[in-house]
C-alpha cells in the first residue's frame, strides 16, 4: 500500500462519518464491488476482522490487487482526492 493510501485508510479509521458518506458515494461503491466481486464477501470479511485484530496485511494485499486492476488505481485516487476536500 502507498502512503497515499495508508493516509486514506487512518483518515477514514478515524472519522466514521466520512466513512459512511464515502461508502454511500458511486466510488465507494464501485470499491466495495472489486473487494467482493471474486468470492461474495468472505474474503474482504476476514480481513476486516484481521485487521480489527491489527494484522492488516489481508487488506493490503486486496488493496494492491485492487490497485494493479485495471480502473483500480484511478478508483482510489479519486476516492483519496474526495477525501482530501
Amino acid at each position: 500500500m502507498d502512503e497515499k493510501t495508508a493516509r486514506l485508510a487512518g483518515q477514514l479509521k478515524s472519522n466514521p462519518a466520512m466513512l459512511k458518506a464515502l461508502m454511500q458515494s458511486r466510488d465507494g461503491q464501485t470499491l466495495m464491488q472489486m473487494l467482493t466481486q471474486n468470492d461474495q464477501g468472505a474474503g474482504l470479511q476476514k480481513a476486516v476482522q484481521s485487521a480489527a485484530k491489527g494484522d492488516t496485511t489481508a487488506m493490503v494485499q486486496m488493496v494492491n490487487q485492487i490497485m494493479q486492476s485495471p480502473g483500480g488505481a484511478e478508483l482510489v485516487e479519486r476516492i483519496n482526492k474526495a477525501v482530501q476536500k
